[in-house]
């Protein structure tokens, strides 16, 4: 138990500083060739035991596109985390991904009770959390930094519910760099 709570702390403490960073615009996405599988993974690893009876597919190609490896990792990290705490245990998530319109598309799906719509614009927002009976352990930080982090790759974020129940949370990302390879984006 004492583990888990000093895990628990040190994400705190970590989202904190990430909030602050992106906040005084001192994060810096290197946008380097990156194979969205092995982001997919790290995240999944990173992860671990919390994904323990919880079934999780996997629907993406190998493809290489230019991102900040350790910072995209550390956003599909904290939606699948958002997925593990509104959706029910063993319920399935979903991650998805693929490339329209010359971006590269990366959906985290559940099967919870999905997002109020007055709620969908609001998650995104410093501190905002969504109201649920019994409460949800968080700061309503997790997906704020998402946006910061994915606004730094030129990107954009945005949530939706799913149909059948759940939500389905999408970050886009283009293919093409801003500049040559390993350059670097505000």
């Amino acid at each position: 138990m004492a583990r888990e709570e000093a895990e628990r702390l040190n994400r705190l403490v970590g989202n904190l500083l990430d909030m602050t960073r992106i906040e005084a615009g001192a994060l810096r996405a290197t946008a380097e060739p990156c194979d969205i599988q092995e982001v997919i993974s790290a995240a999944l690893d990173r992860l671990g035991s919390r994904l323990d009876r919880r079934p999780v597919t996997v629907e993406a190609p190998s493809l290489l596109a230019p991102m900040d490896f350790v910072l995209m990792a550390q956003v599909l990290t904290n939606l699948l985390d958002n997925a593990l705490k509104y959706s029910q245990p063993g319920s399935p998530i979903d991650v998805q991904a693929r490339v329209t319109d010359g971006m590269m598309e990366i959906s985290v799906l559940d099967r919870g009770l999905g997002v109020p719509k007055e709620d969908l614009g609001r998650i995104f927002d410093k501190f905002y959390r969504v109201q649920r009976p019994g409460g949800t352990s968080g700061t309503g930080l997790g997906l704020a930094i998402c946006k910061g982090i994915v606004e730094a790759h030129r990107g954009r974020i945005w949530a939706q519910n799913r149909p059948g129940g759940g939500t389905i949370v999408t970050v886009a990302l283009p293919c093409e760099p801003a500049g040559a390879p390993g350059s670097e984006t505000a």
